[in-house]
């Protein structure tokens, strides 16, 4: 069973007692059976966790640290069975140095001892007064527990699908840390071991800079600092559990916490692996980096399949979030006007016309005309906006689009397309009663005419409506909505225009232009190219055709951004959608934009410009190239096996 590049990993910050090794080693014990239980692979605990971060010069005592040893070594006797790799914070003797170290364990071994680098010693710190660097160390084998284990900064290991790497606390501060060399070495996580402590305002901090080094290596990050039971003579401790995928945030513990923590999630590894193959710096600097190989430990544990993900997975991973979701519409906004205004500035037009039908697409191009306008300091009467009523041009669509433009002061104009439909059919002998792809092309193909005619007589360009979704499902008229001189909406997907019009609906200071757009949004998705229904309302209805924009966007997401295949995309929309579409409804339409992704990439090779506005874009000239006769195979098959 495939396990999709999961692997289930855990932070966990016990209870502590300082200067109690048993105690502690009794809290670590109940806190790996209990991540065992829950099909966790790997669990950090804090630094010095075995003894407490707090003892002091109770470290310099023998006693304390022949303690230490001796309840790993039973603890290690004891947890043998669970398979589950562990990370456990003690302090080890290496001849007359004593480290600050991390030994990594496995089914009663110790794999080895990472000791930690970057010593703090100023304010509340005195690190230096008991441990020795791993720098001044130099690396080498220790003595612990009765196994001779390898020792360093330099260790890779390999569990469960994953390689992993380790640091401790102050690593993390450092100006290049640790994590960073091991990331080009090949790790795909890193787990730090901590004991920073809790002050007002550093908590933000600290999750920024777990946040962009796990962005920056293109990794996962996994942070345990100390909690309850630590010494509060001068500092207190929180209980801080962070993982992180990529600058993404996926569990947090609960901050002073007076119980143990264990906080959960799955990692990608699959996922990061493809954004350090698509990054070319990142292979680069590996490259330069592996001319000095770590050692590389195996743990021997197997991958096993993740049934069930506990980390949120977005159905619409397009569409801004929460507090972003201002700033980011604003910012698409602000990328599609910057490059309209360049556009026209460049060209030196006149007027932008813009074909306008009443939908979600034109509206969102009909409103960055707008501000782009406003933007040049140019009066909006230099936009001309075109509605082109056909066969099947409802009422409704008709009047939002009039209203709009009224509103918006823009020049209107009006050019109703039956006639010459009718003239073209009549020339290539077409029989008007077959509403076929002839039937409807014809349309989309006369308005694309009108609006670059519009743009001669003018002195002006046209402006694209077509958006990103249309694009991956070459749902458009090949040299009809197709084609334009500027697509603004060319990488903007489906959701997101809702969105975006949405948001604009919002922003608008005038209530009348507020209303239009919120019917707009409410409109169903359709070309209006077949004659409405008897009631007159919208009778070809785009997702009845070819499916949900929501399943599409999800697929061309997870399909373009990290390549992923046909299984995989189908466990994690299943996930997405477990309340909304059932698995057959999904395969199905699984298996419709793939089919039509590759059949249509002839339209994707010769499209217009237009701007990339976010991760993912279709342009043949920037993110995507693809034969036009690829086949499908593979995938159409991989998607019809799914169950």
């Amino acid at each position: 069973m495939n396990d999709f590049g999961f692997v289930k990993i855990a932070a966990c910050v016990p209870s502590v007692k300082v200067a109690d090794p048993a105690y502690n080693a009794a809290q670590l014990e109940a806190c790996l059976i209990r991540a065992a239980q829950e099909g966790v692979r790997a669990v950090v605990f804090p630094e010095l966790c075995v003894t407490g971060y707090t003892c002091g010069d109770l470290f310099l005592k023998p006693l304390l640290l022949d303690a230490a040893e001796r309840v790993l070594a039973a603890l290690l006797r004891r947890t043998e069975s669970l398979d589950v790799v562990f990370m456990a914070g003690l302090p080890v003797r290496a001849g007359s140095a004593l480290l600050n170290a991390a030994a990594v364990c496995y089914r009663g071994e110790i794999l080895g001892v990472v000791p930690k680098t970057h010593l703090p010693n100023y304010k509340e710190f005195y690190e230096q007064r008991w441990f020795t660097s791993a720098l001044e160390w130099g690396g080498g084998e220790v003595e612990l527990c009765g196994q001779t284990v390898p020792a360093g900064t330099d260790l890779l290991f390999s569990a469960g699908g994953m390689n992993f790497g380790v640091e401790i606390c102050e690593d993390l501060w450092a100006v290049v840390p640790p994590s960073s060399r091991l990331a080009l070495q090949g790790a795909d996580v890193i787990f730090n071991l901590s004991a920073s402590n809790a002050l007002a305002g550093k908590h933000a901090y600290v999750r920024q800079l777990v946040e962009h080094q796990s962005a920056r290596c293109l990794c996962g990050y996994v942070y345990a600092s100390c909690g309850f039971g630590e010494s509060t003579t001068d500092v207190v401790f929180g209980g801080n559990a962070l993982i992180y995928e990529n600058g993404t945030p996926l569990a947090f513990s609960e901050r002073f916490s007076l119980e143990p923590q264990l906080v959960c999630a799955e990692i990608d590894v699959e996922r990061l692996r493809t954004e350090r193959t698509v990054s070319t710096t990142f292979r680069s600097d590996a490259a330069l980096e592996a001319a000095e190989p770590y050692e590389r430990i195996e743990t021997g544990m197997p991958s096993v399949p993740v049934m069930h993900l506990s980390r949120y997975i977005s159905p619409l991973p397009f569409v801004p979030k929460g507090n972003t979701l201002n700033e980011n519409c604003q910012e698409i906004f602000n990328i599609q006007v910057t490059g309209l205004a360049t556009r026209l500035t460049a060209a030196r037009a006149k007027t932008a016309v813009v074909g306008v039908s009443g939908g979600l697409d034109s509206t969102l191009a009909l409103l960055v005309c707008a501000q782009t306008l406003d933007k040049l300091g140019l009066p909006r009467k230099n936009i001309i906006g075109v509605t082109m009523p056909g066969f099947g041009t409802t009422d409704r669509t008709y009047q939002n689009a009039q209203a709009l433009m009224k509103n918006l002061g823009i020049t209107r104009r009006e050019v109703n397309i039956k006639k010459a439909c009718q003239q073209h059919f009549s020339d290539i002998g077409h029989d008007e009663n077959q509403k076929d792809v002839t039937y409807e092309n014809t349309q989309a193909r006369e308005r694309t005419q009108v609006l670059m005619d519009i743009a001669n007589q003018t002195g002006g360009i046209v402006i694209g409506t077509g958006d990103l979704s249309e694009l991956a499902l070459g749902w458009a008229t090949y040299n009809g909505d197709h084609m334009s001189m500027y697509g603004v909406n060319a990488g903007v997907p489906k959701t997101l225009v809702r969105s975006l019009v949405s948001w604009a609906a919002q922003h608008e200071t005038g209530k009348k232009t507020q209303a239009v757009l919120a019917d707009i949004v409410d409109t169903p998705i359709s070309p209006e190219l077949l004659p409405a229904a008897k009631d007159g309302k919208i009778a070809q209805k785009t997702e009845d055709l070819v499916g949900p924009y929501e399943l599409h966007d999800f697929f061309l997401f997870y399909f373009l951004r990290y390549g992923f295949g046909p299984a995989k995309i189908y466990f994690l929309a299943r996930q997405a959608f477990d309340k909304k579409f059932t698995p057959a409804v999904i395969k199905k339409w699984l298996q419709v934009f793939f089919r039509r992704f590759f059949a249509q990439q002839f339209k994707r090779s010769c499209l217009p410009d237009g701007p990339k506005v976010g991760s993912v874009a279709l342009s043949p000239r920037g993110d995507w190239r693809m034969p036009s006769d690829a086949s499908a195979q593979a995938w159409l098959a991989e998607a019809e096996s799914l169950r």
